[in-house]
């Protein structure tokens, strides 16, 4: 309510009042903050990133780990190997008998039946092909019917087929043979048993039946990470793109807006993207070492399924946009992709960036 000064005289307690020091203190504060605030929300730089969560994993197949099987059904008679024991490849890992412990005798005595009867068969024909040679000859001249020209053809007809039986009952015994000679389980790489699956020893198996798990050595692996984004912000990734690593166990302190002032992260690239998402959602972005970067943590350290965190960088807002961006749930900018579509060339300003992480081998 508006009052003259003259009114306030009359209630001196009134005028006497003053607002605490405290409180004009707390005033001007919260008026300089508030001001400071909007200078850097629309002054200060923020450079957007996608960030996503994953593994290490090697970038080669051959040197991922790989599953030892049983080729044959049986029992494991004797293992070769204990867990993390090192391994060239075709070293034996196990040896898986057959139920039958003569069955490779009847099988040889099998195979030499069916050779003799192939043996008795081409003889027989031979035979039937000279009669057959006979029969048209004495055909020709008038001496012999036709019936017994054609039942001289028959006899050779049945002789090959017989042979012809003969031989892929061979055939099969052979395949039988070569996959009981397959008993001795031999390791396919060179590696490290990481597992052996001790249920199977004196136990039943079946073919494909795993037995053992070989790992490849830690300083033989081309490593990658594996990192999930979220679809919003896949349409501004690009193969090339920018990445900033974070590997689990390394100490590091991460900024993402601000990576210049990060410290022990390490520098990535895209190298593919999953066209298409997983059942959860989300994209899987193959990300390798930047060329000319520093070196990525010795294997020792990091190795193969050590978890890992990514941040794929994007356009260089200022920091009252990304804040306004957040809130809002919205996706990246698109003009580094856009511009990234048109020229060719890496998204993320992979040429300017750089890493503050430094690892020896």
């Amino acid at each position: 309510m508006p009052h003259r000064p003259e009114h306030i005289e009359h209630f001196r307690t009134l005028a006497s009042l003053r607002p605490p020091r405290a409180g004009r203190a707390l005033a001007w504060l919260l008026a300089f903050g508030i001001a400071i605030a909007i200078v850097i929300m629309f002054t200060v730089p923020w450079v957007q990133t996608a960030p996503g969560n994953g593994q290490v994993v090697a970038l080669n197949p051959d040197q991922r780990a790989q599953d030892v099987t049983a080729f044959v059904p049986g029992r494991v008679e004797q293992w070769f190997v204990q867990d993390g024991q090192i391994v060239r490849k075709g070293d034996p890992i196990a040896r898986v008998v057959d139920l039958d412990p003569d069955l490779l005798s009847r099988l040889a005595a099998e195979r030499a039946q069916v050779q003799a009867e192939i043996a008795a068969t081409e003889q027989s024909r031979a035979v039937a092909q000279l009669d057959v040679t006979r029969s048209r000859q004495l055909f020709d001249e008038g001496l012999a019917a036709r019936r017994d020209f054609e039942l001289a053809q028959i006899k050779v007809a049945d002789a090959t087929a017989k042979l012809a039986e003969s031989r892929a009952k061979l055939n099969r015994i052979d395949v039988q043979l070569r996959r009981q000679s397959a008993q001795l389980v031999r390791a396919p790489i060179d590696g490290r048993i990481q597992r052996i699956n001790a249920e199977t020893g004196g136990a039943l198996v079946s073919a494909g039946t795993v037995l053992a798990t070989i790992a490849p050595q830690e300083d033989q692996v081309q490593r990658a990470a594996e990192i999930w984004l979220d679809g919003r912000d896949i349409p501004v990734v690009k193969p090339g793109s920018y990445v900033r690593l974070e590997f689990e166990g390394w100490p590091a302190i991460q900024f993402s807006g601000w990576p210049s002032i990060a410290q022990g992260l390490f520098d990535g690239r895209v190298r593919a993207i999953d066209p298409i998402a997983a059942p959860n959602g989300l994209f899987r972005v193959i990300v390798e070492p930047l060329p000319g970067a520093p070196t990525w943590p010795n294997p020792n350290f990091v190795r193969p399924g050590a978890k890992v965190r990514g941040w794929v960088r994007g356009e260089t807002v200022k920091v009252g946009y990304e804040l306004w961006r957040q809130l809002n749930d919205f996706p990246l900018e698109f003009g580094a992709a856009a511009r990234a579509a048109r020229t060719g060339e890496p998204s993320g300003g992979a040429a300017s960036g750089n890493s503050s992480a430094s690892a020896t081998k």
